[in-house]
């Protein structure tokens, strides 16, 4: 399931009079109050800084015992800046490691990261595999930035020949990524992955003996080595030198502070779901995959449940209840999950109306069975039977135009200011293809807004008067915030009202965001608080908010957005944040300071690996989580290790 930049003209001086474009002090280094420092996430699971941003500490220079005068330390950044500084390596040799840094090279620039260097009788690149870092525009190599010299290059962008191109133009600072492993090596530009490969694998050794390195013995064999920065004669900067050390077969350490080493049980275990079975038709066997469990204001004593297929359940909330009751059958209008590539399509959302004990009525999100579309309508319970939903009550207000099947988002909620708010991912694929982040005239990408009370301008809803584009020109004034990807998913706060957001990532990056009226969360010009390709800056957009949290998919995949538990039943948890990850099966539970609007604490909550779909919630401020079972065994809760 499931950064922006300025532009800064980099001075090339054939004297080697120092370039302040290269130093960290333009404009794009709005990030410097944060470089070269490890979030907190970070140091949790096992990065560590290889330059600090004060000092050449842990550097020296190629076969030398220390670092030139050709090398400086300036406004946070290491320059190259003078001729004759000579490669520089790092004083440690590293085996198995991540490593992500951020460069700035020189207009028409040139220089490499290499690995596993060994000082040998020749240069760095004599043992090491190269990583180009250059100008792509104006280069004197045909090979770009990113690709790893002579050997591997990223593939063509759909529709397009020429090889996919991440980078950012010189004098703007770009974000290098490197694992090198046994098992598979990776190299991503700006959280583009380019391409991976492995080391010694045929394809490797093929690639060598074509290249100019087959000439010398033992070239990429080393297995361990230094990291190196070339000196390519052209200036360049380096910040935010970061590694991560790890083992081969072996997790990274999680980014918590505590295991809290609690169980999960059924929290309704003699619950039977009315006129579901567990097998389809054809004999096959078909698992209920709730996705959303909530209730309706006034009525703490009644559950409401929906299945991703399109079913919607109520029960009483007692542990011991047997039976439920279905209120709306959808499956003939919304599209089935389990056929090929459509796992994040189906009935996504259900939210009660805040008045639903007086009115009856309630909204759903769903995936159309037989249009490319996302539906936002609402339903009313029949009079005849107050359990039941009249099928034929249902509203449309919304027709949502979705470009591929996945990132669909779905997610919807009643605010405490009674409005229903709608999270929408940026249409799917890779890359955000149609730019719908950071477009405030596309609904895709974004958090809605919406008054369902009171219709106007000719649409089913009504717009808050003080939604934050409501006078923008260009801007959909239906928008609350934007900059997202796949927002899986949102919920409210019921102590605070604040409004939590768990937005999927695409190639390093998982991110907890707290949503507020009008802001932006980076996507697509950034994954997380890292940059993100090289698309242009979009005009009229503000700064991007970081995410109060984010882990890299060395910890998980696919982030499953969570809930405030405010039960008074489990202390430990009471207040916290708890969220998971779908892939790697992990639960945490972070503590959030809303003075700094920074994570505190993040600890596991159960030592087991559960596929979390989503998480819901009572009127009393339990948190269940949800997943698949083929015997309709989905709701569970947290209790106290025994």
């Amino acid at each position: 399931m499931k950064m922006r930049f300025n532009l800064a003209i980099a001075v090339f001086c054939l004297a080697w009079i120092p370039c302040p474009s290269l130093r960290g002090d333009t404009p794009d280094a709005a990030q410097a109050g944060s470089a070269n420092q490890l979030t907190e996430s970070e140091k949790r699971s096992g990065w560590e800084l290889l330059f600090d941003g004060e000092s050449t500490d842990g550097w020296r220079n190629y076969k030398r015992d220390r670092v030139s005068d050709g090398w400086k330390v300036e406004n946070g950044a290491l320059v190259r800046h003078a001729k004759g500084a000579g490669d520089l390596i790092t004083k440690e040799k590293f085996e198995s490691f991540e490593l992500s840094l951020q460069y700035k090279i020189s207009e028409g620039g040139n220089s490499g990261v290499m690995y596993h260097v060994v000082e040998g009788e020749g240069a760095p690149y004599h043992s090491g595999p190269e990583i180009q870092v250059q100008d792509n525009v104006k280069g004197r190599d045909p090979q770009k930035a990113g690709w790893l010299y002579q050997l591997y290059k990223p593939g063509s962008a759909p529709g397009e020949n020429a090889p996919l191109d991440a980078t950012r133009p010189s004098g703007q600072w770009n974000e290098l990524y490197l694992r090198i492993s046994k098992d598979q090596c990776t190299v991503c530009m700006n959280g583009v992955r380019y391409y991976n490969f492995k080391i010694g694998d045929e394809t490797w050794k093929q690639r060598v003996a074509a290249s100019k390195f087959a000439k010398w013995d033992g070239f990429g064999e080393a297995g361990e080595g230094h990291i190196c920065l070339q000196d390519h004669g052209d200036e360049v900067a380096y910040r935010n030198i970061k590694l991560r050390r790890f083992k081969d077969n072996e997790p990274v350490p999680q980014p918590i502070d505590s295991k809290l080493g609690m169980r999960s049980v059924l929290a309704f275990p003699n619950l039977q779901w009315d006129q579901w079975e567990g097998i389809n038709d054809a004999g096959q066997v078909r698992p209920l995959r709730l996705i959303e469990l909530t209730y309706a204001k006034g009525m703490p004593n009644r559950l409401y449940a929906i299945s991703q297929r399109g079913m919607i359940w109520s029960f009483e909330n007692k542990a011991d209840v047997k039976q439920s009751q279905l209120v709306l059958d959808l499956r003939d209008k919304v599209y089935d999950w389990q056929k090929p590539g459509a796992n994040e399509q189906g009935l996504l959302g259900l939210a009660l109306h805040p008045e639903f004990k007086a009115n009856k009525k309630f909204y759903v999100y769903y995936s159309l069975a037989n249009e490319k579309k996302s539906i936002l309508s609402s339903f009313t319970m029949s009079k005849d039977n107050p359990a039941q939903a009249d099928p034929e009550s249902e509203q449309v207000l919304m027709e949502i135009d979705q470009p591929f099947q996945n990132h669909n988002g779905g997610s919807i909620e009643f605010g405490p200011d009674g409005y229903l708010y709608v999270g929408l991912g940026d249409g799917g694929y890779r890359n955000d293809p149609y730019g719908a982040g950071q477009d405030l005239s596309k609904i895709l990408g974004k958090i809605l807004r919406l008054d369902v009370d009171k219709a106007a301008n000719g649409k089913a809803y009504g717009i808050p008067a003080d939604n934050p584009f409501v006078n923008v020109t260009g801007a959909l004034p239906e928008i609350y915030a934007y900059g997202l990807r796949n927002p899986w998913r949102i919920a409210f706060d019921p102590a605070s009202g604040r409004l939590w957001c768990g937005d999927v990532g695409q190639e390093l990056w998982e991110e907890v965001d707290v949503i507020t009226k009008g802001g932006n969360y980076g996507w697509s010009n950034r994954e997380g608080s890292h940059p993100f390709g090289n698309r242009p800056s979009v005009a009229g957009v503000s700064e991007p908010i970081g995410p109060v949290w984010e882990y890299d998919h060395e910890i998980g995949k696919s982030i499953t957005g969570g809930r405030v538990y405010r039960s008074d039943r489990q202390s430990q948890l009471a207040g916290r944040y708890l969220y998971a990850d779908y892939v790697t099966g992990t639960v945490w539970a972070l503590s959030y300071d809303p003075e700094t609007g920074k994570a505190t604490r993040n600890d596991q909550v159960i030592p087991d690996s559960v596929p979390v779909l989503a998480f819901g919630q009572d009127a009393a401020g339990e948190v269940y989580y949800l997943t698949n079972s083929v015997r309709g065994e989905c709701i569970y809760r947290f209790e106290a290790a025994e």
